[in-house]
Formats: C-alpha cells, structure tokens, sequence
C-alpha cells in the first residue's frame, strides 16, 4: 500500500470515528408551565452528579417568561444520568429568595415533579436516564 493510499485511509478512519462521537451527544428541552405570573425570569439548572445537585450545575440558563411558561434548550449532552431544578425569580434579584428556616419565598421546581420533606428535594427523587433526545415539563 502506498503512502497516499494509507493517509487517505487514516483520514476516512478519523472522519467516522469523529462522526460516531458526535452522535453521542442528545438535546434535552425543559418546559416550565404555570408560572404565577411573567414577571422576572425563569433559572434552570441541569446537573449530572448526585454531589453537586442543588448547588453545582453541570449546565445553566435563565428565561424570559411569556404566557406564564417558558422553554429552555440544553444541547450536546452525553448520554447519563440528570436531574433539573427550576425556580422563578420573581423579582429578578438573581437568586432564589427564602424567608426564615430556609422557606422558599419563590416557586420552584425539579424533575420528575420531585419535592422535599421539610427541605430540598434529593437526588434520587428527581434524576432520570438521558438516553437520547428528551423533553421534559416542570409545573410551578
């Protein structure tokens, strides 16, 4: 085999390679629904690990609200294991607002409809497979 013949081989071999990689990766849309109200904006967080949940998002975005609701879309994600916790600032200071022992003044929500017992939701509750492309709808 000549020389030429094996670096157009070697190209063909990387472009596949580098093709099948690409399709490994999935879009996940979140749908927020019933919002009280279109005032401040919306915080979605998407996390890939029970260890950072609630505090260290793997990917993170915030929306304008129209019609009480929003859609937000993550794209390239490996497959594996998320979860998704939204909440609406309201008065769009950019945090969550909590009132005394931690109470949330502002809606929120998680994946799988997950709630807490006398504190945030766990891991457990809300995380679900990414196996492909996935939309999911949070209500407020």
């Amino acid at each position: 085999m000549n020389l030429h013949v094996k670096i157009t081989l070697i190209c063909l071999i990387s472009l596949f390679s580098f093709q099948t990689q690409a399709q490994d990766t999935f879009t996940m849309t979140v749908n927020v629904e019933e919002a009280d109200n279109n005032n401040g904006h919306i915080f979605i967080a998407l996390y890939d690990s029970e260890s950072g949940f609630l505090s260290k998002p793997f990917k993170a975005s915030k929306s304008s609200i129209r019609n009480k609701a929003c859609a937000i879309t993550f794209e390239d994600l490996p497959s594996g294991t998320y979860a998704v916790s939204i909440f609406h600032d309201e008065n769009d200071n950019g945090k969550f607002d909590t009132a005394m022992f931690g109470i949330p003044k502002e809606d929120y929500g998680c994946s799988n409809g997950a709630t807490g017992f006398m504190g945030p939701p766990d891991w457990k509750d809300a995380k679900f497979e990414l196996k492909g492309n996935k939309s999911i709808t949070i209500t407020l």
